[in-house]
């Protein structure tokens, strides 16, 4: 099949097309490629999704399935294979700051609050919210998770850090990891880390500044999901919805 701008190669697809399930609705149903292509678009282009292109076939859905596959954890489920056999070794952690376009507001009032939920926080730049990622020792993301944009990384380390058996492994991390629970946290799961101290700090430690350049892989993926559109601006209403594309973002370069 000829690949178009957008869309997902012959090679990229073999690699995913068993952990989609096959679609039981639709006369008959659309071709799961068709649609995760569609969706990768809609990721890439940053586009609202009534203008999806024709060939495409119906927005509408295109966006159901999209729903589907967010809501039944099909996206969680190919991330995790694809991340299967990643580098432990050395994990580097960090949080990249996104601006929440206007459209991303007006969900339904009282039944959500915006900052817990929608992870959407006001601060001097905004509204914005935090992707929290740890890639592993190649580069690749193993884990995601949100938090509002006026939230300090360092409030988020540790329960990021709980959802990775972080054991003998070694985390890389900025200056705004280096606060004592952070450093009891990831020394009580029998890891190390190589975190510098502030200039301020009363007991500074000791750090090994040569293989800290490594942290730059975390910043290097945050490069890479910030060309899918949706994910450079949050458009999404909900937080949930603005996940899945990070997933789809994250599947795609994995997949590569």
């Amino acid at each position: 099949m000829a690949q178009k701008r957008y869309e997902i190669s012959d090679e990229q697809w073999d690699q995913i097309k068993n952990l989609i399930p096959i679609a039981k609705t639709g006369r008959p149903p659309k071709d799961n490629r068709l649609i995760f292509n569609a969706i990768l678009w809609i990721a890439r282009s940053g586009a609202a999704w009534r203008d999806l292109p024709e060939r495409f076939g119906s927005w509408k859905t295109v966006y159901s399935r999209f729903c589907k596959w967010r809501n039944d954890g099909t996206l969680l489920t190919i991330f995790r294979e694809l991340t299967s056999e990643a580098d432990y070794e050395n994990l580097s952690i960090d949080s990249t700051c996104i601006k929440a376009h206007q459209h991303s507001a007006g969900a339904k009032k009282g039944a959500i609050n915006i900052e817990t939920k929608q992870h959407i926080g006001l601060s001097r730049g905004g509204h914005t919210i935090k992707i929290h990622a740890v890639v592993d020792g190649l580069g690749n993301p193993i884990y995601f998770q949100l938090s509002s944009g006026n939230l300090h990384d360092s409030t988020q380390a540790v329960d990021v850090l709980s959802n990775i058996d972080i054991k003998d492994s070694n985390i890389l991390a900025d200056k705004a990891y280096g606060t004592n629970e952070i450093r009891e946290y990831i020394t009580s799961k029998k890891a190390s880390y190589t975190i510098p101290p502030k200039s301020n700090a009363k007991n500074p430690w000791d750090c090994d500044w040569w293989l800290y350049k490594e942290r730059h892989l975390v910043e290097c993926f945050f490069n890479k999901i910030k060309h899918f559109r949706r994910i450079a601006t949050r458009c999404d209403k909900l937080a949930d919805s603005f996940l899945a594309f990070v997933y789809i973002a994250a599947i795609f370069i994995l997949s590569k």
